[in-house]
């Protein structure tokens, strides 16, 4: 796990390729959540993680008054452009930049897997909340449901190790984290996101672009990178050359 200090470059490395291949394919998540915590019309809504704004832009779809804080500053800047009238920053999650009850919604998407401490992190989310607002945490389910973990799992060998605190994609582990900030659980759901491209360049495009890819081709170099991803993917080619991964995520939602 790492800081936004760490974890900002990484992101911010290839915006436009994660943008168009990867960032529609947790849409279904952010849908799910934003439905969940319905209604949203007028509600101050936060986006920890907002990446290049795309829950966000849903939110604000939904009447929502919307902020939003990455690390990644190209990510910020590409939200910028779809969100002028919303205030985005550049920022870490474990320390908000907001006073507290700040917001009624504060949200949290497949960000807390990449801070130095997830509880902490949630701690900032629930500090920012009024009371009765709620704080909804959208992540990676269960690892073993989730195809794109063969590839992750991949990388990870090719890698020095590293000390890891404990997923917190397993089953119990986000609820443990908000209830550890004295939030009551109030719903949650698992939601299918397929990962599809059309073929191994698109994909690797895109995965190429995210963090954890960024760290595995700084260590073992852009080619034997890609040969590892080729590998891990070609149990999941259909007949017709494209690839298609199913995957769980899942968000659970607090109340404070």
């Amino acid at each position: 796990m790492g800081s936004a200090a760490e974890q900002g470059p990484l992101w911010g490395a290839a915006v436009d390729d994660w943008m168009e291949v990867c960032e529609p394919w947790t849409v279904p998540l952010y849908a799910a959540t934003l439905a969940a915590l319905a209604p949203l019309a007028g509600r101050r809504v936060l986006d920890a993680g907002c990446g290049s704004g795309q829950a966000l832009m849903l939110a604000a779809d939904a009447g929502a008054r919307v902020t939003g804080l990455d690390a990644a500053e190209p990510m910020v800047a590409r939200a910028r452009t779809r969100l002028p009238e919303a205030d985005l920053r550049v920022g870490e999650i474990q320390d908000l930049p907001f006073g507290p009850a700040s917001f009624d919604v504060a949200m949290s998407f497949n960000t807390l897997q990449y801070a130095a401490s997830p509880a902490a992190a949630v701690d900032s989310l629930a500090r920012v909340v009024a009371p009765g607002g709620r704080v909804a945490v959208g992540m990676w389910g269960d690892p073993a449901r989730c195809d794109t973990e063969t590839v992750f799992a991949q990388l990870r060998s090719l890698l020095p190790p590293r000390a890891e605190g404990p997923s917190i994609s397993t089953p119990g582990a986000i609820e443990d984290l908000l209830e550890g900030a004295a939030l009551t659980i109030t719903a949650g759901a698992e939601v299918r996101c397929p990962f599809t491209f059309p073929d191994l360049a698109t994909g690797w495009r895109g995965q190429s672009a995210v963090g954890p890819f960024r760290t595995a081709i700084a260590t073992i170099g852009p080619d034997a990178a890609r040969a590892a991803y080729a590998a891990a993917l070609e149990p999941f080619r259909q007949p017709d050359g494209s690839y298609r991964q199913e995957n769980v995520f899942r968000y659970v939602i607090a109340a404070r």
